[in-house]
């Protein structure tokens, strides 16, 4: 969760929501905290206090505003030597007034919104100043063409939680960034264009 690029909420349709979420909850249980140098640890600690803070406000707002804790919620103390670990922790129920929904969160938060149609997930989805990563996950191909045309994100990824690659253009839109890195869009970035025009 502490990448530009992890999925900062994720949506599900609402028909397999119970089977999926029963899912996400018996894999998040098995996740164990840790030093993050060793090699059975799954979760580390958050990079700094602001961090570890944060995690925990998005989690406490979102649970006083009605958001379902399904797992984790409560945050461990801090330790001198490796910093704040806060468990992974789901939510279900998320809405628009959440500051899980508005911020990102850059921790091990998996804040869950339910939808029943296409349109209404890319409004849900869309519904953000940032641009930089969504994931979708479908079988339906035709479904994954017509909704990744329809999210405002830069970086989509299909059936794969995979980030950027070097060969690949990478860079936000919105509030996410401007300006592209990897890929010849990036070679551009740091060229200057020039305009040579020639008489006879």
């Amino acid at each position: 969760g502490q990448t530009c690029v992890c999925a900062n909420r994720v949506y599900v349709q609402r028909s397999v929501a119970d089977a999926y979420l029963e899912k996400v909850v018996e894999r998040v249980k098995k996740l164990k905290l840790g030093n993050g140098m060793e090699a059975d640890t799954d979760i580390g600690p958050l990079v700094d206090r602001a961090g570890y803070e944060k995690v925990r406000q998005h989690v406490e707002d979102a649970v006083a505003k009605g958001a379902q804790l399904l797992v984790g919620g409560g945050a461990k103390p801090l330790d001198a030597e490796w910093g704040g670990f806060h468990p992974p922790t789901v939510v279900r129920g998320v809405t628009r007034d959440m500051a899980c929904w508005r911020e990102e969160t850059f921790g091990p938060l998996v804040p869950v919104a339910e939808f029943d149609g296409e349109a209404d997930v890319l409004q849900m989805a869309n519904d953000t100043e940032f641009g930089l990563a969504a994931y979708v996950f479908t079988r339906d191909e035709a479904l994954a063409q017509r909704v990744i045309g329809g999210l405002q994100f830069q970086h989509v990824g299909w059936n794969t939680g995979s980030g950027p690659t070097p060969e690949a253009p990478f860079g936000g839109i919105k509030q996410s960034g401007f300006g592209r890195e990897g890929g010849a869009e990036g070679i551009y970035e740091f060229a200057e264009a020039q305009t040579v025009p020639r008489g006879a």
